[in-house]
């Protein structure tokens, strides 16, 4: 009897699990990694080495030929470079959930992009109320991002007790507010406007829109393509960024070959018997060509690109982007006070409030649906968790804030981060401790 016989039939639903719980599972370990370089940089930064150690991130590296320079600090290759390949993935998950899982219905969908919506509003809303009409006012758009490897992080910690519609919705939650932090970036934080660079940046998007239409599948092309409008959103003085973003939703979600295909294929190969014959310019060395790139594109572009660039994302470049970013000599000298508490209101109660509001919002319009293992309770327990805003909050404070606020930026989200996190495991851990009871008391004769 074969191993495959010996195990369950597969589903068309394990296309949508499966590589949702791998991306899960990454998240996860993520937090963990980013937790640990987030902690050893606020050591190296409070440290005898604290001088040269930030030092390193304001090296200047790139390209000199001649009268042409483009260079740029290690610090900007990693919040501008390397972090479009962050949000690329982060894009690709998104057109995966709204083609495939969960999120292809609208009003599953709706409650996500409400939540993120009041996410991003309230926060910053409640930001401006605070700093009223001071220096930082410009710095609304770092309150409006939550983090999402430390959230999935968090909801880790918890186990099986949190329902799978709380990290999905969470999930989705956290993408749309990246995409939203995008589009701040883009908008709020963008320098004066190139046509001629913007308009090549709209050219390179039509070449990659009708190369994918003419059925062109090399990866590298691609890349290729993608690098050259990161370098004409760069000149343009749009947030090169978002050339992830775009990229990443216009990447098929669906896969070239179909099963039943694939096997067909597979099955010209093993009938073949065995001997050494795979070679010259025979039938069976191009069926096993065949073969081979079958077995490719039997999966869809996103899951190989998922499963190509997630790791990299999760344990090389987020943990860089903390070591670059996270540094924060702590003394109380020079800090705006005010500008922290504003920051911290902002996560800490303008971030839930939002996200709650909102979903209420969204569902009693019958604009968007409650799935049924989620109750309101366990949705605002969860919502506590959005105000780690990490990340992407350290992200968009480089942006946005003179270099003499942006320790007391860091501080704010830093502290906004940790106390979301307690307040978000400490209600979710309740809760669920109390619903469990009560479901065993109810199973009691």
């Amino acid at each position: 009897m074969s191993e495959e016989a010996g195990r369950l039939p597969k589903e068309p639903v394990d296309r949508i699990t499966r590589p949702l719980a791998r991306f899960l599972r990454i998240e996860a370990a993520a937090g963990g990694a980013l937790l640990l370089c987030t902690a050893l940089t606020l050591l190296l930064s409070n440290s005898p080495w604290s001088a040269p150690f930030l030092a390193i991130w304001e090296t200047q590296a790139g390209l000199h030929l001649g009268a042409i320079e483009f260079s740029r600090s290690l610090k900007h290759w990693i919040n501008d470079g390397l972090m479009t390949l962050f949000f690329f993935v982060a894009a690709l998950e998104l057109k995966r959930e709204m083609v495939l899982g969960e999120l292809r219905s609208p009003r599953m969908a709706a409650l996500s992009i409400a939540a993120a919506l009041g996410g991003m509003i309230v926060p910053a809303a409640l930001f401006l109320l605070v700093v009223g009409d001071g220096d930082s006012v410009h710095g609304w758009g770092a309150v409006t991002a939550t983090d999402t490897a430390f959230v999935i992080g968090c909801l880790a910690v918890l186990g099986t007790r949190i329902p799978h519609s709380l990290r999905l919705f969470l999930l989705s939650l956290a993408i749309f507010d990246d995409i939203g932090a995008i589009l701040v970036i883009a908008i709020g934080y963008g320098s004066a406007l190139d046509p001629a660079a913007l308009g090549l940046a709209g050219l390179g998007v039509g070449v990659v829109a009708g190369i994918a239409r003419a059925g062109v599948r090399n990866l590298p092309a691609y890349f290729a393509l993608g690098g050259a409008i990161w370098l004409a959103l760069d000149v343009s003085g749009v947030h090169p960024t978002l050339a992830g973003v775009l990229l990443g939703l216009m990447t098929p979600a669906r896969s070239w070959v179909s099963d039943h295909r694939l096997r067909s294929i597979l099955g010209r190969v093993t009938a073949y018997p065995p001997g050494e014959h795979w070679s010259g310019d025979t039938a069976d060395r191009h069926d096993l060509r065949r073969a081979g790139v079958a077995t490719r594109e039997a999966l869809s572009p996103i899951e190989r690109l998922e499963i190509l660039l997630h790791p990299w994302i999760a344990f090389l470049i987020m943990p860089l982007f903390a070591l670059a970013n996270a540094g924060l000599p702590l003394s109380a000298e020079g800090i705006d006070a005010p500008l922290t508490l504003a920051i911290l209101l902002a996560f800490v109660f303008g971030k839930p409030v939002g996200v709650v509001t909102f979903s209420v919002v969204a569902v009693t319009l019958r604009l968007a649906i409650l799935p049924a293992e989620l109750s309101w309770g366990l949705l605002a327990a969860g919502s506590l968790l959005t105000g780690i805003g990490f990340t992407m909050a350290l992200f968009i404070a480089e942006l946005a804030f003179d270099p003499s606020l942006i320790g007391a930026a860091k501080l704010g989200i830093l502290a906004a981060s940790i106390v979301s996190a307690g307040c978000g495991l400490l209600a979710l851990t309740w809760l669920t401790s109390a619903r469990r009871q009560t479901a065993l008391t109810d199973k009691r004769p």
